[in-house]
């Protein structure tokens, strides 16, 4: 950590937010005069990861926007982190090191280093993550009457599709 760095990056969907993800912003920030969280847009997470995510987009980006130790929020909304680049100039990304030593990450690393960007990886949260947040909150939704949970889904379909308006004219503040 003896590099510091100008503006840094640090993507992720921000989904059920834990203590692992404000580690990753906490590390990044001291690292960084002015950090960047980019937010993934709903419909990246779910090409992503086959699903939406829980907490709908403007929600995540405000709980992100609020944390002392980000300057500015952004909506990610294309899946390269070069063309993200292009729209916020980053010296360094910040990621869990569970992308380290991936094929994912490997390319990410090799990319960003013909542009003079360095990707610094921190340790990953073990005993939380949104993966494991996810699943316990599947097996509870598993004990709800099917009648509940499509009222819930029709309910947060609706609010997603309202919301995403408001999020791309936020994201157009950053």
């Amino acid at each position: 950590m003896s590099k510091s760095y100008r503006v840094g990056y640090a993507p992720g969907t921000y989904d059920l937010f834990h203590i692992g993800r404000l580690n990753i912003l906490r590390h990044a920030r001291a690292q960084c005069d002015y950090l960047v969280a980019g937010v993934v847009s709903d419909d990246m997470a779910e090409r992503a990861k086959g699903r939406e995510p829980m907490i709908p987009l403007v929600e995540r980006l405000e709980i992100v926007r609020s944390i002392r130790y980000v300057d500015a929020a952004f909506v990610e909304t294309v899946p390269d982190k070069l063309e993200t680049r292009k729209q916020v100039r980053f010296d360094v990304l910040f990621k869990g090191d569970d992308w380290r030593d991936t094929p994912k990450g490997e390319r990410l690393e090799r990319d960003f280093a013909t542009m003079g960007v360095d990707v610094v990886h921190f340790p990953y949260t073990v005993h939380t993550s949104s993966t494991q947040l996810r699943r316990a909150i599947d097996a509870l939704d598993g004990t709800r009457s099917v009648h509940r949970r499509t009222a819930d889904s029709s309910r947060n379909h609706l609010a997603r599709k309202a919301t995403r308006k408001s999020a791309a004219a936020t994201a157009r503040t950053v």
